[in-house]
């Protein structure tokens, strides 16, 4: 590796850390959590992810998707029990990596990964608008001019710094440069500090103080089991899109295992749980941040401002890092997504908007559920119309040659394609060019036989694939 490259990763990591503070302590908060544990979550799964996952120039911290997963947990029985789901939910992650389940991601279909992001992109910029109020309030006058003019000045910086050198990340320069600008000229503007005080000790460890037994798993289970599926959906769609970005392969099973190794640590360190930031991902990537260092270099400073850097960090303009990640929502967004609309078939344009709105609407989880059933169906639906039949007479008896796939959408159809009524007392059903897939299907098969059984005629079934004579006699049918 050379040393610009470690320069360049270095550089990345740092921007990105500036990235990930804010985000960390605005979901500890709606945690109803110390911002602290929303740091330490940051910093541990951020440095062991990089270290150790499968997917380098990818970051992961204490999500937002994770942080509304718990809420009800925290409020009803305290952190105590919220460190240990983080315990069990690592221990989820760890084995659907090492049960070689990350590869079932493949299954989400383009379409569902194009509503993802832009339902993402959405969010992000939605997310910052909080940004925008004080006291639940929204600025109005001076402070929102100012908010506004340092934001603008900051987007500026990012789109135009690039034109002039590639020395420096230009997110890392805009926020430095607007923190800079707003210290000197003493401008009343929310910073960092506002948030919450992030001065604090190293990570201590503690095994969570809860009565180990049946009763707590049972609190517990529910939510590590549905904060290990979220955190791994988005984990693994992160991935995807991370791999499209740098046109390289990641390893998904290698980063579930790390993601679940990370959150054990950060559960008996008091940390929250967490998984792949998207946004963040953004900004790393866009910075240059390709290798490991740069995931490590984010994790450790975040370490880094808590226990030194606080004073420094708290300075921070809200409206600078407000800026960047308005950048990021807008390179998120798959502008290209809008372009195709009118050259993809319909049923992929309802997919795109359906888990836009959904990801928007309620969650990433529930929106990439509807999507892959939504595409499962209208793949169903294509599938079942492809189904059709030739027929020819040939000395006295009628000979079928079905093409297609025979599945539970497809078995109307193809019982339609014969007549049992009115054809002749022999018939034969050609197999060569039909895929049998499910118990419908034999199912299907069956129906056919009695109805000409019961028409007091003979079918004869030729040219079975293996596969096909497998499954039948799994389901105890016969064939000739």
């Amino acid at each position: 590796m050379t040393a610009k490259r470690l320069y360049t990763d270095a550089m990345a990591g740092l921007t990105t850390s500036f990235a990930l503070v804010p985000e960390c302590i605005a979901f500890a908060l709606v945690a109803h959590l110390n911002p602290l544990m929303g740091l330490y979550g940051a910093f541990i799964i951020c440095t062991l992810t990089a270290l150790s996952g499968g997917r380098p120039g990818m970051i992961s911290g204490a999500a937002g998707s994770m942080a509304v997963v718990i809420v009800a947990l925290v409020v009803q029985h305290g952190v105590q029990y919220l460190l240990a789901t983080v315990l069990l939910g690592g221990c989820v992650m760890m084995a659907f990596g090492l049960l070689k389940l990350g590869k079932l991601v493949r299954m989400v279909p383009h379409p569902v990964m194009l509503g993802f992001v832009n339902g993402l992109a959405i969010v992000i910029a939605m997310a910052q608008l909080e940004h925008f109020k004080s006291a639940d309030a929204w600025l109005s006058g001076p402070p929102l001019y100012l908010m506004l003019g340092l934001v603008a000045l900051t987007m500026a910086i990012v789109y135009l710094l690039p034109r002039l050198s590639h020395a420096v990340p230009p997110a890392l320069v805009a926020i430095l440069g607007v923190g800079l600008l707003v210290y000197l000229f003493g401008l009343p503007t929310r910073t960092l500090g506002d948030l919450a005080h992030i001065a604090g000790g190293l990570p201590v460890f503690a095994w969570p103080a809860i009565p180990w037994n049946l009763e707590t798993l049972r609190i517990i289970a529910p939510y590590a089991i549905l904060m290990a599926l979220v955190g791994l959906l988005e984990t693994l769609l992160t991935l995807n899109l991370t791999d499209e970005i740098t046109e390289s392969r990641g390893y998904p099973d290698r980063e579930c295992v790390a993601l679940g190794a990370a959150n054990i640590v950060s559960g008996v360190f008091g940390g929250m749980g967490g998984c792949a930031m998207i946004g963040q991902t953004a900004v790393n990537l866009g910075s240059g941040g390709r290798g490991r260092l740069s995931g490590a270099v984010a994790g450790v400073a975040i370490l880094l401002f808590v226990l030194f850097l606080s004073p420094v960090i708290e300075r921070i303009p809200l409206a600078a890092l407000v800026g960047v990640m308005f950048v990021v929502s807008q390179q998120t967004f798959a502008w290209a997504s809008l372009r195709v609309l009118n050259k993809v078939p319909l049923n992929d344009v309802l997919v795109i908007i359906a888990v836009t709105l959904i990801t928007v609407l309620t969650d990433l989880a529930t929106a990439v559920f509807y999507g892959v059933i939504i595409a499962a169906l209208n793949f169903a639906w294509q599938h079942a119309r492809q189904l059709y039949s030739d027929s020819y007479l040939e000395n006295g008896a009628k000979h079928y040659h079905v093409h297609g796939t025979l599945f539970f959408a497809s078995t109307t159809t193809f019982l339609n394609q014969f007549d049992p009524a009115n054809d002749p007392g022999q018939v034969t059903l050609d197999c060569r060019h039909l895929s049998f897939v499910d118990y419908s299907a034999i199912a299907a098969l069956n129906t056919l036989r009695e109805r000409y059984a019961k028409a007091g005629k003979h079918l004869r079934v030729i040219h079975l694939s293996e596969r096909c004579k497998k499954l039948l006699k799994r389901a105890h049918a016969h064939h000739e």
